[in-house]
This record gives C-alpha cells, sequence and structure tokens, in this order.
C-alpha cells in the first residue's frame, strides 16, 4: 500500500469542509460543483480528479458517520448493559443533528441509499470478525442482522418514520441489538 500524497489528501479534506459548510445551509441538490469549489478554493478539474460527482463526495464526507457508528456500536467492553446504550452510541445519535438533511439525502428510508450501502457493508464486516473471534454461533447471520436493523432503524429514524428524541432512540436501538446478539 503507498502512502496518499498529502496534497490529494489536504484537497480532498477541503472539498469535504466544503461540502459540509454548503450542506448546513442547503439540501444536497442544491448544492453545485461551481460553488462548492469556490467554496473550497480549487478548481473544478481538480475536484473531478478526486470524485465523479457531489454524491461520492457526500458519501466520502459522510464517511466519518459509518466510523463513529460502528465504533460506538462497539464501545462497550465486557458483559454489555442490555437496556442502556454505551455512552458513545447516545453521543453518536446526538451527533447527527448539524447535519441531518445530508444523511437523509445519502440514506434512504430502510438503511438504503450510498451511505446506507456502505455503514451496512462497514458495520457488517466488524460484526462478522468480532463474532468469529469471540466463536459465537451462526456469525454471518447475526451479523447481517445487526448491519441491517441498525442502517434500517438509524434511517427511519433520520427520515422522521420511529419518533424518539437522539437518547431513546440510542437506548431502543441498542435493546433491539442486544436481543440480536443473544437469539443466536
Amino acid at each position: 500500500m503507498t502512502a496518499e500524497d498529502p496534497r490529494a489528501a489536504r484537497t480532498r479534506a477541503k472539498l469535504r469542509e466544503a461540502l459540509l459548510d454548503e450542506c448546513a445551509r442547503r439540501p444536497l441538490e442544491e448544492v453545485s460543483v461551481a460553488a462548492l469549489v469556490r467554496r473550497a478554493g480549487v478548481g473544478r478539474a481538480t475536484f473531478y480528479v478526486h470524485y465523479a460527482d457531489l454524491e461520492a463526495l457526500a458519501v466520502d464526507a459522510c464517511a466519518d458517520v459509518v466510523r463513529e457508528a460502528v465504533e460506538a456500536l462497539h464501545a462497550w467492553r465486557g458483559r454489555p448493559d442490555p437496556v442502556r446504550a454505551p455512552a458513545a452510541l447516545v453521543e453518536f445519535f446526538a451527533s447527527l443533528t448539524p447535519h441531518t438533511t445530508l444523511y437523509r439525502t445519502l440514506l434512504a428510508p430502510g438503511g438504503s441509499g450510498p451511505l446506507g450501502r456502505v455503514l451496512y457493508q462497514d458495520l457488517r464486516a466488524y460484526s462478522l470478525r468480532e463474532r468469529e473471534l469471540a466463536g459465537a454461533a451462526d456469525a454471518p447471520l447475526v451479523a447481517s442482522a445487526v448491519a441491517g436493523t441498525f442502517a434500517g432503524v438509524l434511517a427511519d429514524w433520520l427520515h422522521g418514520r420511529i419518533e424518539a428524541t437522539s437518547e431513546e432512540i440510542a437506548h431502543q436501538s441498542w435493546q433491539l441489538l442486544v436481543a440480536l446478539h443473544r437469539s443466536r
């Protein structure tokens, strides 16, 4: 694996930050590449060297959300409390507020969409690895169930299909996921 060019990394970071700033003001579908590159201080051609389109940039900009979700779901050690979610999961749900509109664009109801696919894949891979290391029965089945359930619940909550505060949904999601883990 080769080290990433620091200039390319800085350019992508500028573009991600500019996109998040733009999306804090308007929906993704109203953001133009021209406005974005102006805000980022890069050329239009430079944008296309790094990203195929705005959706690809948006998924990259939101990839931290996926990592945070995966880490939050696995932020406990020992025996998990079956009722109270780890503090990291509660904090994760609370942190989504500033960019809810963007997440709704990329994470469709039910957990589909470009961000949903990344969330599902990363969460399933992490859960599968953890269950296999623990020697748990039916690791692939439970890993798929956990990833699909969490992506679906998160998306439906963001889209207002589940009425709950960020703290309530954290605890409710946690209880559901703990039950899935214990079912096999």
